[in-house]
């Protein structure tokens, strides 16, 4: 076994369904005493149902997050929460909303309980990106780890086949990078390898029966250990495109990361021959079917979108893209070829089941 670091981080998960009617008990272990409730616009309803389920101890709603986390939504809604008085905040959604608690955090030290609706994962990381001036910038930061995360599969039951399926995929990818993270280690392989397989095995059950709680449980049970994976160690290839793309050209988040994924597996697979076995068992690929093949497979066969020119990139988005990514890459396993990175970017764009 090859040597490495393992650090935990810090965290409080309180999984199960149900498990929402227990926030105004986590609320009072953190010692707050007024929480601003954040969610997107579309998820007004939900947030003023969370909001009454704190009564006294709700501050307020805030309900403007978006993709990607533009700066000057994270700094209105950080003076919201100054102007409220608030203590805390309570995350309620997915990794857009997520993300805002992140920004909040990060300038105020607010605490954040993260309530996910999706599988986006991004509860369980002290990674954070804000949007300025076109580009995203990410980085890492103890203070905007959620100090408790509550995963109760009832509040995704309402989630959009379609949508649980990308943002599911968009989990799987990290952990399948941090298989071949330059920083891997054995605990987080393990999770990865897991969180694969539960998200993996949950997507068929929900094509058959959406409100299937199991699945979903499954789902958001996969989802916790990727974003815990993503969470400890280091983002390659597949995360700094999918970060360009979106940051840069707005693209929606969850459908870049299941289009791009295949692309990137097999731009590395020769690089990563082992974590790419563990990929497709972990997927249940079939004998002969490579990781790369898996993920494109398993996004097609639901529903999901395989090209990049579907969900709003132009065919003349792709040299300023690459040239963007190249700027700051990430740490990957195989070098960064500019012609072969032009050609993954091409076939995901149009496309193109890997080979």
């Amino acid at each position: 076994m090859k040597r490495f670091v393992y650090v935990a981080q810090p965290a409080r998960v309180v999984f199960g369904a149900g498990s929402l009617a227990q926030l105004g008990a986590e609320i009072e272990a953190l010692g707050a005493k007024r929480a601003l409730v954040l969610s997107t616009p579309g998820q007004r309803a939900l947030a003023e149902r969370v909001a009454g389920l704190l009564g006294a101890r709700a501050a307020g709603v805030f309900d403007r997050a978006v993709m990607h986390v533009p700066i000057e939504t994270a700094r209105e809604a950080r003076e919201v929460a100054r102007q409220l008085g608030a203590d805390c905040a309570v995350a309620v959604g997915g990794g857009s909303t997520t993300g805002l608690g992140k920004a909040i955090a990060l300038d105020s030290g607010l605490p954040i309980v993260a309530i996910p609706t999706t599988y986006a994962g991004s509860e369980m990381t002290p990674i954070y990106g804000l949007t300025e001036g076109g580009l995203k910038k990410t980085g890492r930061d103890a203070r905007v780890l959620p100090k408790t995360v509550l995963y109760d599969p009832e509040l995704t039951l309402g989630l959009p086949l379609r949508t649980s399926v990308t943002s599911g995929i968009n989990a799987i990818a990290h952990a399948a990078e941090g298989l071949y993270a330059m920083d891997a280690n054995p605990v987080m392989s393990l999770m990865a390898r897991e969180g694969i397989r539960a998200i993996a095995r949950s997507l068929p059950a929900l094509q058959s029966k959406a409100d299937d709680i199991d699945a979903r449980s499954d789902a958001l049970y996969g989802a916790w250990l990727c974003g815990t994976v993503l969470g400890n160690v280091g983002m390659a290839l597949h995360h700094k495109l999918c970060h360009t793309l979106g940051g840069s050209f707005n693209l929606p988040h969850a459908e870049t990361h299941t289009i791009v994924l295949p692309h990137a597996l097999a731009y590395n697979a020769s690089a990563a021959p082992e974590a790419m076995r563990a990929i497709a068992q972990a997927l249940g690929a079939s004998p002969g079917t490579s990781a790369a093949q898996a993920a494109f497979d398993l996004a097609r066969d639901h529903g999901a979108p395989t090209a990049l020119r579907d969900i709003g990139l132009q065919a003349a988005d792709i040299e300023p893209a690459l040239a963007i990514a190249l700027q700051t890459p990430y740490p990957n396993p195989r070098p960064l070829e500019r012609e072969a990175l032009h050609a993954l970017l091409r076939d995901a764009f149009e496309g193109v089941r890997p080979q």
